[in-house]
């Protein structure tokens, strides 16, 4: 198994920036996809991005317009999530997710496709 833990999240202005960090422990991330979704209060969980397990792809919602990239390190078995241009609608609970490599490639905007979850960190943006 592997385990997540997401850090870096906090209080920010509107228009500002963080830079969300998910530690993986457990196995190495390099044979996992990974992602990031968020949770609003009152709100499903929604897709914010995912990175193939070599980093040759990377996917993200529609509705972030390049404000947000996703990247990962895995040689300190690290994901990471840049997040500029920060708006109060981005205020949620942020997760981090592994999906190991498992043939056929699936969906990595779906939820249910992840076997692991990290405990997900708070991003709050004031206006």
């Amino acid at each position: 198994q592997v385990q997540l833990v997401e850090s870096g999240g906090g209080l920010v202005q509107a228009g500002g920036s963080l830079r969300l960090s998910c530690a993986a422990s457990g196995r190495t991330i390099s044979a996992y996809h990974m992602g990031w979704f968020r949770q609003a209060p009152g709100k499903e969980r929604e897709f914010v991005a995912a990175v193939t397990r070599s980093g040759g792809a990377t996917y993200y919602a529609e509705f972030l317009k390049g404000r947000f990239a996703i990247s990962r390190d895995n040689a300190k078995n690290t994901v990471y999530l840049q997040m500029d241009s920060l708006k109060p609608e981005d205020t949620a609970v942020y997760y981090c997710a592994g999906r190991p490599t498992i043939a056929p490639m699936p969906d990595l905007r779906k939820p249910d496709v992840y076997t692991y979850w990290g405990q997900g960190t708070q991003v709050t943006v004031s206006s």
